[in-house]
């Protein structure tokens, strides 16, 4: 076999790369800097909903089962199931039904901090509902600082929509709180961005880790007795190992090293090979941000809940209830007006992972001798009768 180093030793010897006692000519990369200035909704979208497994099943998982809590109309002391509100919020449009229409609101809401939608309004009533991306709208600001109207701008055009119009705005604008803004939420992914960038990250290094058969890199010397690579030697052994010994194809392929070449690998220490559990860590705290408990993602770790149905309640409790009342509570208060001031309620009753509490109320109710049946009626949500 031909002396590899004796082929890369082509022509007369030039200065040395190097004049230290041996050439490296692979090292692991210095660490990168994390952190930065807040993401944008397209940035987030694209790395967390559409990259991040954990980011995707939290925004699915609060949003589909919050767009499946049944809306009721209370007009005055009447709990009413039928009625012109609810049938527009039934179908909206004609191209999607109501469902799919909050499922889009309570997503963008956790994606953006921010959820719009549009009336429209056809000789003073509202005969339909369609959703807005949030990157595509604007705030159009009065002189006293508060929002007179929106930008939208699709298709390189851009259409004011004011809101001057009756009997109700034509867009309502749905928010997350936010400090450090008048105008724009917060999204929970925005908070979790840093632990999103952790959890990609991570999910990045291993593929590369496994990539390279699964191996840590290592150094590639060059000892200076047998004399010092050319420039030409330097990047034509660094292109021939790269084509010949990376990537999964070249998984376990053995390498000779002839002429003064000695391969020293770079072991992982045991705090390096600790990623998984900082990936689970990311994990878990993508979750917190959610209000998800890690238990419903499959995430290992610190669980606190008992069981699955001890976690679906949690969530809930803590999340899918206060979103679906600040939702339907916004909705109610802009429509309103045009069907005759009724409220709208979101009806908690038929959800199996409260069934558990839902009894509860009722056998405390059901036992307090003291109440009327009009007064139990009402703690249950009930109007007298």
């Amino acid at each position: 076999m031909a002396n590899w180093l004796e082929r890369l030793r082509g022509g007369r010897t030039r200065a040395p790369i190097e004049t230290k006692a041996a050439q490296t000519l692979f090292t692991l990369s210095p660490l990168g800097i994390g952190g930065g200035a807040r993401k944008g909704f397209v940035a987030l979208a694209n790395e967390g909903f559409a990259r991040n497994p954990v980011v995707y099943r939290c925004v699915r998982l609060v949003a589909e089962s919050a767009a499946r809590v049944p809306l009721e109309v209370h007009d005055g002391e009447r709990v009413l199931s039928e009625h012109p509100l609810l049938d527009l919020l039934r179908r909206p449009s004609r191209r999607q039904d109501g469902k799919a229409l909050l499922e889009s609101v309570f997503s963008y809401l956790q994606i953006a901090g921010n959820a719009y939608l549009d009336a429209a309004i056809v000789e003073g009533e509202v005969k339909g509902l369609y959703g807005l991306r949030p990157d595509r709208m604007a705030v159009i600001a009065g002189k006293d600082g508060w929002p007179v109207g929106y930008a939208y701008t699709a298709g390189g055009k851009t259409q004011r929509l004011m809101l001057d119009t009756e009997p109700v705005v034509r867009v309502l604008h749905l928010s997350l709180f936010d400090p450090l803004d008048d105008h724009y939420g917060l999204a929970p992914l925005a908070a979790a961005q840093g632990s999103l960038e952790t959890h990609n990250a991570a999910t990045s290094w291993n593929r590369a880790l496994l990539e390279n058969a699964a191996r840590p890199s290592g150094a590639l010397v060059y000892n200076a007795a047998a004399g010092n690579l050319t420039e030409d030697q330097y990047q034509r052994l660094k292109g021939e190992l790269e084509e010949g010994f990376t990537g999964a194809l070249n998984a376990g392929r053995p390498m000779v090293l002839e002429g003064g070449l000695d391969w020293k690998a770079i072991a992982l220490t045991p705090r390096d090979m600790d990623f998984l559990e900082a990936k689970n860590a990311a994990a878990r705290e993508i979750a917190l941000a959610f209000g998800v408990p890690p238990m419903l993602l499959g995430i290992p770790g610190d669980n606190t809940y008992a069981n699955y149905a001890e976690a679906s309640r949690a969530l809930w409790r803590q999340t899918v209830i206060p979103l679906v009342n600040a939702v339907a509570g916004a909705l109610g208060h802009w429509l309103s007006p045009a069907f005759g001031g009724v409220e709208l309620v979101a009806d908690f009753d038929m959800v199996e992972a409260l069934a558990a509490d839902r009894a509860k109320d009722w056998e405390r109710v059901g036992n307090a001798d003291f109440l009327t049946d009009d007064e139990k009626r009402e703690l249950l949500g009930f109007g007298r009768r």
